[in-house]
């Protein structure tokens, strides 16, 4: 079995309930989840000019390769409506869901890049990463979830959300 860490968030529709139905699918195709982050909330990344993100992070553990853990994502991503064709990116979606880390492995393939290349640039994965992972390594930085976001550069502000999943 590998730990796998997965990046869940949207900002489009009720991104709450996507994301408690996206996790009953990963739970039940991809594998057990084991420990989920906190809700948060932040403005969008990349392209600015639309409604804030809902983010969280989960890790479990799976059997599955790394490859199949992705098509398994992006199968959920459009069962829960989420269209990729002629969309552009960063823009508004109702889910999206990355591989940010396959066990402590380096995957370097044009359709796949394990650990998550933007990982360390974005505080709405470092925050939830470093709240339920805080003493994982990175594999490439070998530094902690912790270490990586307390030497963050991203100014964006992340805002811890009442709800829960």
């Amino acid at each position: 079995m590998k730990q796998v860490v997965l990046g869940l968030g949207g900002n489009e529709g009720d991104v709450v309930e996507v994301l408690t139905v996206a996790l009953d699918k990963v739970g039940n195709d991809i594998g057990e989840i084991s420990i989920k982050s906190s809700l948060y909330q932040t403005k969008a990344w990349g392209v600015e000019n639309q409604p804030d993100f809902i983010n969280m992070v989960v890790s479990l553990k799976t059997s599955k390769t790394a490859e199949e853990v992705l098509k398994l994502c992006l199968s959920i991503e459009k069962e829960l409506g989420r269209n990729r064709i002629g969309v552009k990116k960063w823009h508004q979606r109702v889910i999206d869901i990355d591989v940010l880390f396959y066990a402590d492995e380096v995957i370097d393939l044009p359709h796949l890049k394990v650990p998550h290349p933007y990982v360390q640039e974005r505080n709405f994965v470092l925050v939830p990463l470093a709240e339920i992972l805080p003493n994982n390594i990175h594999p490439q930085f070998k530094k902690s979830f912790v270490q990586l976001k307390n030497e963050s550069k991203d100014v964006q502000k992340v805002i811890l959300l009442d709800s829960e999943i």
